[in-house]
């Protein structure tokens, strides 16, 4: 490999910077969270968490180094047969996966053990960078969207079959990148519209409310356009698809785990049991809100110290910081996720290939997704779907798989120079 190949002076360093910045400050959270003051354990003990996780950022560092000196050209062309690899994968984790909670997300042996779910999104990104690259390859058109879709939904529907709900959501943000390439902007405004009347299902207590409001708005709609019996026509099976839909909520939420009912419930009534289902938000509520304007010091969280929070050094890895460092500090790592997206945005727009670019789209949505989501479960605002902070959370897979999926496009933009060359 000659050293030119590896364009070390052409990488994004504050890309990289604000990644190992946040990888660090996720490092020292994830002790505060096992810190014990009378056992006096040091933060590089490898018999608790932030050891464990230290081992991890050491192996996501040597990942980031056979990525920096890989040709980029090995992921372009084979990311169709990475994205088969996942899938196989995938099918398989159900049969031969470790159950935790009625749920097989890993695969492994003995204590190394992977989520092949976490790993599939750079896979799929990949492949969508992959079949789209193509200058013919119109969004606009039904048969290049069919082929995007599928792309799309195959790993969601083998996922949702270990049952991983909040993993399967995340490949919908790479819907996002669809919108930079070109989707109809009608199919954000369905979605939208779907996702406000599944809320309002779901939030109002009696859906007769709710049916009552759409038979009235669609009674004055065909009252004001009475000459065209076309018009009242399609504003009738509106209606009445809307009102099919609404009352198919229940049905669907009935059907989702136990655990994945009560976190819905407990989103729209936070008080309906406090001290049940909704112990986790409450307790990671009480821990934001408790740190203030400063916080209460690093290690110093009540909290985190007496283990108020379930599994807070992983989903609820966002609360310790916010009891520890307060408004202040919440802010500073909600400025270096948005810095990151932002510098992304940047990278992705200055790439010479639409492959580069495309990927570069899917690295932004899935990175935005997760950090939105994360901290939205932490303060109420979303149910519970386990979904890790970037760079952030106590995981190997999560750890791993996001570094992979950021470097690869950082990959990318430090070799745009020699993609320009070779496109010319």
């Amino acid at each position: 490999m000659k050293e030119s190949d590896i364009h070390i002076n052409r990488v994004d360093w504050i890309a990289v910077s604000i990644y190992f910045a946040l990888v660090i400050i996720g490092w020292f959270n994830i002790y505060a969270t096992v810190y014990d003051s009378q056992l006096d354990q040091s933060i590089f003990d490898l018999s608790i968490n932030s050891g464990k996780q230290l081992v991890r950022i050491g192996v996501a560092l040597g990942l980031i180094m056979v990525i920096m000196v890989a040709d980029y050209r090995f992921f372009e062309n084979l990311s169709l047969v990475i994205y088969i690899i996942f899938l196989l994968i995938l099918i398989v984790t159900p049969v031969l996966g470790k159950e935790v909670n009625g749920q097989i997300l890993s695969i492994g042996f003995g204590e190394f053990r992977i989520q092949p779910g976490e790993f599939a999104k750079f896979a799929t990104a990949l492949a969508l960078a992959k079949v789209m690259e193509r200058p013919t390859f119109d969004l606009s058109k039904k048969q290049y969207q069919l082929i995007a879709f599928s792309v799309l939904l195959i790993p969601v529907v083998l996922i949702l079959l270990q049952p991983d709900t909040g993993t399967a959501m995340v490949y919908f943000s790479l819907l996002v990148m669809f919108y930079r390439e070109g989707l109809p902007q009608w199919y954000y405004i369905l979605g939208l519209g779907m996702i406000a009347i599944t809320l309002l299902g779901l939030g109002i207590e009696n859906n007769l409310y709710l049916v009552g409001a759409i038979v009235l708005i669609t009674a004055a709609l065909i009252f004001l356009g009475r000459k065209s019996w076309q018009r009242a026509l399609v504003f009738s099976m509106i209606a009445i698809g809307l009102i099919a839909y609404i009352y198919s909520i229940d049905f669907v939420v009935s059907k989702l785990p136990p655990h994945q009912q009560n976190r819905i419930m407990v989103l729209f009534n936070p008080d309906l049991d406090p001290l049940g289902v909704g112990w986790n938000v409450t307790q990671s509520k009480i821990a934001i809100g408790s740190g203030g304007l400063l916080g209460k010091g690093y290690l110093e969280g009540t909290q985190t110290k007496f283990d108020f929070v379930p599994e807070q050094h992983t989903d609820f890895i966002f609360c310790t910081l916010g009891e520890e460092f307060g408004w202040i500090g919440s802010l500073v790592v909600i400025g270096l996720f948005s810095g990151l997206l932002y510098r992304l945005v940047i990278m992705a727009e200055r790439q010479k290939t639409r492959f580069s670019r495309i990927y570069g789209y899917g690295v932004i949505s899935i990175l935005l997704f997760h950090f939105m989501i994360n901290i939205a479960m932490t303060i109420g605002l979303f149910p519970v779907v386990g979904i890790p902070l970037p760079f952030f959370s106590y995981g190997g897979s999560s750890l791993w798989s996001f570094t992979v999926l950021l470097f690869i496009f950082i990959k990318f933009d430090s070799s745009r120079a020699t993609q320009l060359g070779r496109i010319s």
